[in-house]
């Protein structure tokens, strides 16, 4: 697993210069300007002598330095309109498109409201990357998640804040099927048929990175809509309500969104019951973007009101991580780790788009699996390595913390307020416009068909199992009016 997106920068740049046959890039976005280094200068040299930092140029200094090199891009279409802002862009798939072995190609193979969503890389068939991470601006970051990093810039300059990200590298059998899988999407997309690389003897693993998982089972769950005769996939929204339930002990996720009837159901009805298991989901504090945060910190704030009246035990937590100088730290991450048995990654988001919209996919490992026996311990390292970068301590305090307290969210509470931490969730007062549009989903479907669909017939709690939040005493002490009582 690689945490945030300067290790995975330079896992996946090693990676590319070992590549012998085809680099396949799949993305939500990308954004040929950035350095992989992180920073921002116009012109540079070649990292280190070896290789140029600007993600536009080397790609055209991996094609030159191997002939017999292809470099497939496939990308969402909406990105087509933010082009005309990226400048240099332009010149780079200028550059691109003067040599055969570089195809960019816009995806639009998706309803209308649906969007390309999956984050995967794919080399010679041997080795690949699945998670939430784009090469794009405003990725980069380091674990330290500093206050004015420097390095962190947009292309045009500009710092921007604190970003968490992850994403997970592969080698072997499940990179040819990860190929197999893009080799579809490009078809779908228009592109031609691609076929598979010829076997080689050696793998672009990077030399220096170390496996955290060997000779494992990994499965792969995908979403994708019904689109021009191709049916529609819910994998990811099946194998979510299935491990929710599976989870004896917790439940710790990562996800940028918190906005899914689905989920929030599997989670209330696990509260429900008379020992029910720990969840601590870490989300960031805002979504990015004002149409972001109408649909998607609304209807997060309505699913917790209504989830608390289910939560006796009190053992639901959903926390965001902050700087030492207290910047929300924004979470692009998209995690799943149950009981310590089930390590999973992807681009899905816990939010309806992501279960029945948007084309997507995630990897995940199983304990139940029997090739996949004694994963446990380094499942554990990796939460508590997550826990200990959001509440800045070691990762022996994290393991001593929870041994003492009982539970992460007591291990959390306990301590400090001050500094790098993660802050628990506190709900803001709603519009009666902004509680129409969550409850109602208008912004977040959970299919393509709800675009065109009546309103009384769709919406967060008109469906199952989740009860319409109460009101907030001081909102119905203000309709009664000031007085003595």
């Amino acid at each position: 697993m690689l945490i945030d997106a300067d290790d995975y920068f330079k896992a996946v740049r090693e990676a590319m210069t070992h590549a012998q046959q085809r680099i396949f890039l799949i993305g939500w976005d990308f954004d040929s300007r950035i350095l992989l280094s992180g920073g921002r200068r116009w012109w540079h040299k070649p990292h280190r002598g070896k290789y140029p930092a600007r993600l536009g140029s080397f790609i055209v200094w991996l094609v030159k330095r191997t002939p017999g090199l292809d470099v497939k891009i496939l990308k969402w279409n909406f990105g087509v309109f933010s082009l005309m802002k990226r400048g240099s862009m332009i010149w780079d798939l200028a550059r691109w498109a003067k040599h055969q072995s570089i195809k960019f190609k816009f995806d639009t193979a998706h309803p209308i409201g649906c969007s390309h969503h999956q984050k995967i890389v794919v080399i010679d068939d041997c080795v690949a990357v699945c998670g939430g991470i784009d090469m794009t601006s405003d990725r980069w970051d380091t674990r330290d998640h500093v206050d004015e990093d420097e390095r962190r810039r947009l292309p045009s300059g500009e710092l921007y804040t604190p970003w968490h990200d992850l994403t997970m590298m592969m080698e072997g059998e499940i990179a040819g099927d990860l190929a197999e899988l893009g080799r579809a999407r490009w078809m779908q997309a228009g592109g031609e048929d691609l076929g598979e690389c010829e076997p080689q003897d050696e793998s672009p693993w990077p030399e220096e990175l170390d496996a955290d998982f060997e000779d494992v089972e990994i499965g792969i769950a995908r979403t994708r809509a019904q689109y021009d005769g191709v049916c529609a996939i819910r994998e990811i929204e099946a194998l979510f309500v299935e491990q929710i339930a599976r989870a004896r002990r917790f439940v710790y996720a990562e996800t940028q969104y918190f906005a899914s009837r689905k989920i929030a159901e599997a989670i209330t009805k696990r509260l429900e019951e008379p020992e029910p298991p720990e969840f601590v989901i870490l989300n960031p504090r805002h979504a990015d973007g004002w149409l972001e945060q109408t649909a998607m910190d609304t209807a997060r704030i309505r699913l917790m009101r209504s989830m608390r009246q289910h939560d006796h035990a009190g053992r639901f937590h959903l926390y965001h991580p902050y700087t030492a100088e207290g910047t929300p730290i924004y979470v692009h991450a998209k995690l799943t780790i149950i009981d310590d048995e089930i390590i999973r990654i992807g681009s899905a988001n816990m939010n309806n788009r992501s279960l029945g919209l948007d084309s997507e996919c995630d990897v995940f490992i199983d304990a139940d699996r029997p090739a996949n026996k004694g994963i446990g311990p380094t499942i554990t390292r990796i939460r508590h390595s997550l826990l200990a970068e959001h509440c800045n301590i070691s990762v022996e305090e994290v393991a001593a913390g929870i041994e003492e307290h009982g539970s992460m969210a007591a291990m959390i509470d306990s301590l400090p307020k001050e500094g790098k931490r993660l802050r628990p969730f506190h709900d803001e007062d709603l519009s009666d416009i902004e509680r129409a549009l969550a409850d109602n989903e208008i912004l977040d479907p959970e299919s393509p068909d709800e675009f065109l669909e009546p309103i009384s017939k769709r919406g967060l709690f008109r469906r199952g199992g989740l009860s319409r939040p109460r009101r907030a005493w001081r909102r119905i002490k203000r309709k009664v009016g000031k007085g003595k009582g």
